[in-house]
């Protein structure tokens, strides 16, 4: 069982990898491999809607997106976490998402998804809706806890201050750990994974 933890701070060990350091040190004590990514500090690219990866399977721009999309199939969860701008995720992890899940929105399937925001002070769940909302479209299994998973502060050392926020990332480790665990006993006991219809699409015209 292996988690990806993406960072999509610009700060590589800021408010953000605070919070999802919290959730890897616990999924780790619950036996979980796990794996952070930082998308990095850089102009990160979005989605061109060029139509390549349709036919390479990969996105025509790299930034860390070709060598998750060769990793996928060993993942079976996806923290994604980010700081917080304007009551929405960062630009660097949304043009990120924008195209690893464009490109491998079909092998997310099955996955569990999580989402972690860090803030001064206010937007964190209008960023948090926004990062759920990749999982939601992609069948997977977003994973909760005890409240909405948000740390508060404007350093690392503020967001270790932060109790109930810390505590809300072990309790979503504990159970993304638990549904892992559970998944892989159903397989074992030969419960089948979902069969879904072929898709269809409605444009909504007059």
């Amino acid at each position: 069982m292996k988690v990806l933890l993406i960072n999509g701070s610009p700060h590589e060990k800021g408010c953000t990898y605070t919070a999802l350091s919290e959730v890897a040190s616990a999924l780790e004590r619950e036996g979980v491999e796990t794996e952070l990514f930082w998308v990095g500090n850089h102009p990160v690219p979005g989605c061109i809607a060029c139509g390549k990866c349709a036919t390479t399977g990969q996105c025509v721009f790299d930034g860390g997106v070709r060598q998750i999309t060769d990793e996928l199939d060993s993942i079976d969860g996806i923290v994604v976490g980010s700081p917080v701008y304007y009551a929405s995720a960062s630009g660097q992890i949304t043009s990120f998402l924008d195209r690893l899940f464009y490109v491998n929105g079909k092998r997310m399937a099955g996955k569990l998804g999580a989402s972690v925001v860090s803030c001064r002070r206010g937007g964190a769940t209008a960023a948090f809706d926004q990062l759920n909302k990749y999982f939601l479209i992609s069948n997977m299994t977003v994973v909760g806890s005890q409240y909405w998973n948000q740390v508060h502060g404007n350093t690392p050392d503020q967001v270790r201050q932060d109790e109930e926020g810390l505590q809300t990332m072990r309790t979503l480790a504990a159970n993304m750990a638990w549904l892992l665990k559970s998944i892989r006993a159903g397989r074992e006991a030969g419960v089948p994974a979902p069969v879904y219809e072929a898709k269809r699409g409605t444009n909504f015209i007059r």
